[in-house]
C-alpha cells in the first residue's frame, strides 16, 4: 500500500500527520468518475476513503479491487469531522494492512477481508 486516496466528497486537506500519505482525487481534473478513481487507486496501489456506497458495492464484484475505506456517518462540522478522523485513523491504518474493506461508524470499525 502506497497511501490513501481521498474522495471528492472528502477534503482535500486534513489536520492530521498520518502514517502514509494522502492524495485528493482533485488531482485526477474536475469530478472523475467512479471508475477513473478506482483504476487510478488500483495502478497506484491507493486505499480509496470515501463516503459513497458505490465504491463499497464495487468491491465486491472485483477479484483485485483497491482497499476501501467507506465512512459510514453523516456530514459533522468540520472541526468535528478532523477530530473524529484524527482519533480513529491508527486503527484504520493496522486495519488497512490486512483486510480490503473497513466500515467506520461514530461508534464503531469493522473490518472485513
Amino acid at each position: 500500500m502506497n497511501g490513501f486516496l481521498f474522495d471528492e466528497n472528502l477534503p482535500s486537506k486534513i489536520q492530521f500527520t498520518p502514517s502514509f500519505s494522502i492524495i485528493h482525487v482533485s488531482i485526477l481534473g474536475d469530478s472523475p468518475s467512479d471508475t477513473q478513481i478506482w483504476q487510478y487507486a488500483k495502478e497506484k496501489d491507493l486505499v480509496i476513503v470515501t463516503k459513497d456506497a458505490d465504491f463499497s458495492d464495487r468491491l465486491m464484484l472485483y477479484l483485485s479491487p483497491p482497499k476501501v475505506v467507506h465512512l459510514r456517518f453523516g456530514n459533522l462540522r468540520k472541526s468535528e469531522f478532523h477530530s473524529f478522523l484524527a482519533r480513529v485513523w491508527p486503527q484504520i491504518e493496522d486495519l488497512v494492512i490486512d483486510n480490503k474493506l473497513i466500515n467506520v461508524y461514530l461508534d464503531q470499525i469493522e473490518a472485513f477481508k
